[in-house]
């Protein structure tokens, strides 16, 4: 599962790489195990985990702490053990496997992998193939039907859909565009999940994605506030002039 962005919605792929994931992993234990043995040492790998990256690696080799949402074991033959793992992103596989053998006491190696979630996208729902998406735009070129090239590109609005949401009024929405941070007057509505320091999706009355940034105020407090800033923004999406000009710059 891998999530490609076009044109102006590369701005948020950024965000679906950084988001959760959830693996398909086939270990390969270098001894034999009892499945009780193996499903209480997979119990102690979920939550807060150290983690050293591997030698070959993208990333620098040091301690880092990561978290492992669930690992469910879906098939054990006493030599393979089939793993699904939610994760954070950044998390390795291969070391989790090594782990889990030291734990046993007899060795582990991650045998084969398959990423089937990133963020939102899922491999049961959203995963197309390329000759899907050659047949998409041959159709569209040569017959002038959007149908299929519809199935095979979502609008970038899906790739925030599982983050915390603030939708704002019209007339908030070119400042936006043009840089301005988000300030309480201009919010319609939002998600109790908003929390301080999160990174929230602006959205418009119509649903169409603004800007991302981080929230300077929880849900809670943004509700009663008045007046100053709720969201720094981080990454505007929509082009200036989508919506009418509101704001007067000031005079210097």
């Amino acid at each position: 599962m891998l999530p490609v962005a076009l044109e102006n919605a590369t701005k948020v792929i950024g965000n679906i790489v950084h988001s959760g994931k959830t693996y398909v992993c086939v270990m390969q234990l270098h001894g034999p195990v009892a499945e009780e043995e193996l499903r209480n040492a997979i119990k102690m790998f979920e939550g807060k985990v150290y983690q050293r990256p591997p030698l070959r690696s993208s990333v620098k080799r040091r301690v880092r702490v990561k978290e492992i949402h669930r690992i469910r074991l879906a098939e054990f033959t006493g030599k393979y053990a089939l793993l699904i793992v939610d994760c954070e992103a950044g998390t390795y596989l291969r070391k989790l496997c090594h782990d889990l053998g030291l734990v046993l006491g007899v060795g582990a190696h991650m045998r084969e992998l398959r990423r089937i979630r990133t963020g939102p996208f899922k491999e049961d729902e959203t995963l197309v193939r390329l000759h899907e998406v050659s047949e998409a735009l041959y159709r569209w070129k040569e017959e002038g039907s959007e149908d299929l090239l519809r199935k095979v590109i979502l609008p970038a609005e899906y790739a925030v859909c599982h983050m915390p949401k603030i939708v704002v009024r019209d007339t908030a929405v070119d400042a936006i565009a043009h840089g301005a941070d988000l300030a309480v007057p201009g919010i319609a509505r939002l998600q109790k999940t908003v929390r301080r320091g999160e990174k929230v999706a602006i959205l418009t009355l119509k649903g169409e994605l603004v800007a991302l940034g981080k929230a300077l105020m929880d849900a809670d407090e943004i509700a009663k506030a008045e007046k100053g800033l709720a969201v720094k923004t981080a990454r505007v999406i929509i082009p200036p002039g989508t919506y009418p000009k509101h704001w007067r710059r000031r005079q210097q």
